[in-house]
């Protein structure tokens, strides 16, 4: 019971996850963000603050649009990846196609697919040694 309660938490939070790295790398999200900073740093008064809070601001600022840049770049690099791999495991004779799309997948059932792989591993360091 306990069990099965952890893995439904799991996989709503693997979802929420999913939909949380999509929004934040989104083009629109990255647009309200720097529309958002532009707008608080032209709301404050500059010259009534020292320098330091200033400076402080804007690295403040840069670093928040920093991330919704990052997030995108990640995510369209993440998905060609996933892409190419998918290519070269459909491409493969002796491939398992089961692992076509393992970025789908939860966090429980990657993990038997990585032990899966470990015992094959294992496996061929036994027969080559013999």
């Amino acid at each position: 019971m306990i069990k099965t309660a952890y893995h439904s938490v799991e996989s709503a939070f693997e979802k929420f996850a999913g939909y949380v790295l999509s929004f934040l790398g989104n083009s629109i999200t990255f647009i309200i963000a720097l529309a958002l900073v532009v707008y608080w740093l032209l709301n404050k008064s500059f010259f009534e603050e020292p320098w330091r809070d200033q400076v402080r601001d804007v690295i403040l600022s840069v670093t928040f649009i920093s991330f919704f840049i990052i997030q995108k770049t990640f995510n369209h690099f993440s998905k060609a990846m996933h892409i190419k791999l998918n290519e070269l495991v459909s491409s493969h004779d002796n491939a398992s196609n089961h692992i076509v799309n393992v970025e789908q997948k939860t966090e429980h059932e990657l993990k038997e697919i990585a032990k899966e792989y470990e015992n094959i591993a294992e496996e061929k360091k036994e027969n080559e040694a013999e």
